[in-house]
């Protein structure tokens, strides 16, 4: 697998590419980099050739220089296929690559074709928050609020930030105060109805334990997406490809290739 570093809409972006035939990308989940889809990507390699970027602010790709939203990223992926000269290709989107995929496939004006769309425990849909939710929410926004207070602030400076260190989740308390924005941003955009928009044959790849992405909404995407068809497995969570990872090649790999190889 070549290490490549590139410059897309001002940020240096390391990607990698191996294999020969027809293109696949790899979009990651937040969080991630290269290492979490080695094995899928040298799978891939072996009768297609696949490209992967580390996301900004991940891996070895700057981080966004202001907080990001889900066009944004799409800007990037579009530049990356651009720069890559790549005119037709399938794509391969795990949680919040998922996401992506999802607000930009619903676009039919793309300059360049999507054959096919695998999703492995995408992000896109905004579930209603449980009791438990709006409790920890509220008690966040009231403890912003008192501690925002000039004489509880000149006293405790730092405690708001403490504060969302607690309650936040761990993808956020890990995050940059751009990252964490960005994050914010990402999460509360609802694409539920872009879904129908989706044209192209779309396989739904989901473990049933999934806590980040609910195996429910596989569901409601197999119902919504016109062309879709869901596999799930049993006792795995939102990385069932590193779980299963040889039934899951092969599964991509047929519908790829129509079994061809």
């Amino acid at each position: 697998m070549i290490h490549i570093k590139t410059v897309i809409n001002g940020l240096n972006i390391e990607y990698m590419v191996k294999g020969e035939g027809e293109n696949i990308l790899i979009l990651a989940g937040w969080g991630t980099d290269y290492r979490v889809y080695k094995n899928l990507a040298e799978s891939i390699s072996s009768y297609a050739k696949v490209f992967y970027f580390d996301m900004p602010g991940f891996g070895k790709s700057d981080e966004p220089k202001e907080p990001w939203n889900v066009d944004n990223y799409i800007s990037l992926v579009k530049e990356f296929i651009c720069q890559m000269n790549i005119k037709e290709l399938s794509i391969i989107g795990h949680s919040n690559g998922g996401r992506i995929c999802i607000k930009m496939l619903a676009d039919n004006n793309l300059e360049f074709k999507v054959k096919k769309l695998i999703l492995i425990g995408s992000a896109g849909i905004v579930n209603k928050k449980t009791l438990k939710k709006r409790l920890k929410i509220a008690t966040v926004k009231i403890g912003k609020k008192f501690l925002s207070l000039p004489i509880i602030k000149n006293i405790f400076p730092n405690a708001v930030e403490k504060l969302k260190n607690k309650m936040g989740s761990v993808d956020y308390r890990n995050a940059s105060p751009v990252m964490r924005n960005t994050l914010v941003k990402l999460v509360n955009e609802n694409l539920i109805d872009r879904l129908p928009e989706i044209k192209v044959p779309t396989l739904l790849l989901w473990g049933e334990n999934d806590a980040e992405t609910p195996f429910a909404n596989a569901k409601i995407m197999e119902k919504m997406i016109p062309n879709a068809g869901l596999v799930s497995f049993e006792g795995c969570s939102h990385y069932v490809f590193l779980e299963r990872p040889m039934p899951i090649n092969k599964i991509i790999n047929n519908f790829i290739t129509g079994g061809k190889n």
